[in-house]
């Protein structure tokens, strides 16, 4: 039994320290102190951009810490390969680039399968990772032995790609945050931005709980915050959210130097070495997704996403749908809003989802048969209709920029999408092709882009 101070509360967190003061102009706002914001900011300061981040909590206290630390392109959609392999370019420099310690390790990944199922997804990932030149090796049983010694028999297929790997999730967006600041960057937290002010139709600044801030742009990266933060400003995203969940465990004797180095998956669970000595392990191939309002607003633009990955997610009927349905969807500028209400989203842990994951990898691991949990945590995770991330500007509102909806990839991911974004912003060159992660691309937007609401109310 998980004891209840460290039932959902994430190990080691960092914390970074608020600037004072409000700047009262800057160049960018970029709201949300998660993955995809702090990068943007790190990048935009890199550029000499003045660039202000506006978090409502803490950086990185929600899913950005919540994640299970991989750093992986082996298993992605074949839309993302070039920007994920493009973020392990730069979570190799990040160190000698910016001075951020974050636990990273190029340690490689091992998926092994059992059932026909997982096999066939597998070796479709396998063949995008070969297309794109992975270092991807395809393993037989016994060369699952070799790489994982003590393995449980009965692992008949199997996938390696050398160059993932793991960082601490707990450590690296703070000290992104920090490197930011070291390059000019403002971090403001515990301060929500209630929405942005236009003048001849483009962004001219934004307000906050603390005060305005005048600009010329605004990057919204608010992970699942994104959704009813735009809505309130006229603009429309499909954007669901799914509730994943994930514990830290340790051996009774102390130690498990027995277990993997290196990130592993298998049907049921998927695990990381920490920096602590112990295990972050998580469920694999399931995540909640609660039936809420939206479910049914938005049902056309994910029925498609559902029919395919329905194996992967277990519905939700109860609270959320009601909580969404009295939920406030409008306010004016000067008013309080949901994000000042709820500073860190803290979702319940599923105690059946961890139970599953724990009998996977005990199965699977007979080296962690003994492990026990010392912390367990939930996360929501921000989702678009087809697991794409979505990174581009609102052409309706002209300095309206979206980096949302990661659809669980977020940290892996999360360099490359601050820096694709930085570089949109900028008007600079992108390093990756943007066009698969344009905001036009789903039915709805193409319908409700930028429909103005004729006023806010509370």
């Amino acid at each position: 039994m998980i004891n209840s101070e460290t039932r959902g509360f994430v190990p080691s967190l960092n914390t970074v320290v608020s600037e004072s003061e409000l700047p009262a102009e800057t160049d960018v706002v970029v709201i949300g102190g998660g993955t995809a914001g702090v990068s943007t900011a790190l990048f935009l300061a890199e550029k000499g951009v003045r660039v202000t981040l506006c978090e409502k909590g803490e950086i990185a206290a929600e899913q950005s810490s919540r994640n299970w630390g991989w750093t992986r392109q082996m298993g992605r959609d074949p839309l993302e390969m070039p920007l994920t392999i493009q973020s392990l370019n730069l979570w190799r420099t990040l160190k000698d680039r910016f001075g951020i310690e974050a636990g990273y390790k190029e340690t490689g990944i091992v998926y092994v399968c059992k059932k026909d199922w997982e096999v066939k997804q597998a070796e479709g990932w396998a063949r995008t990772g070969k297309e794109h030149g992975l270092p991807l090796r395809e393993l037989t049983a016994r060369e699952i032995a070799d790489i994982v010694p003590g393995i449980a028999p009965g692992q008949n297929y199997g996938l390696h790609t050398a160059t993932d790997g793991r960082a601490e999730p707990a450590l690296a967006v703070p000290a992104f945050a920090d490197a930011a600041r070291r390059l000019g960057a403002k971090i403001v937290t515990r301060c929500a931005v209630r929405g942005f002010e236009k003048t001849g139709g483009a962004v001219s600044a934004v307000v906050t709980e603390k005060g305005t801030i005048k600009c010329s742009a605004v990057v919204v990266a608010g992970g699942v915050w994104t959704r009813p933060f735009l809505l309130n400003m006229g603009v429309h995203l499909p954007q669901l959210n799914i509730i994943a969940a994930a514990a830290r465990v340790e051996a009774v004797s102390g130690n498990l130097h027995n277990g993997p180095d290196f990130p592993m998956g298998g049907a049921a669970f998927g695990l990381r070495k920490r920096m602590d000595g112990g295990y972050t392990v998580g469920p694999r191939n399931i995540n909640i997704a609660p039936i809420t309002p939206d479910s049914f607003r938005l049902f056309t633009d994910f029925l498609p996403v559902f029919l395919k990955s329905w194996r992967e997610l277990s519905l939700r009927f109860g609270k959320d749908f009601f909580e969404e349905l009295m939920s406030r969807k409008r306010w004016s500028l000067d008013q309080m809003t949901p994000f000042e209400a709820v500073r860190v989203l803290n979702p319940e842990p599923s105690d059946w989802m961890l139970d599953r994951a724990l009998k996977g990898m005990r199965e699977t691991l007979p080296a962690l048969r003994d492990a026990r949990v010392t912390h367990a945590w939930g996360g929501a995770i921000d989702a678009t209709a087809d697991g794409v991330p979505v990174i581009d500007g609102v052409e309706q509102v002209p300095g309206l920029y979206i980096a949302a909806g990661l659809s669980g990839h977020g940290f892996g991911a999360g360099p490359a999408v601050g820096q694709l974004m930085a570089e949109l912003v900028a008007g600079d060159r992108p390093t990756v092709d943007p066009t698969p992660f344009r905001y036009n691309r789903f039915r709805s937007t193409k319908r409700f882009a930028a429909w103005e609401p004729k006023q806010a109310y509370a």
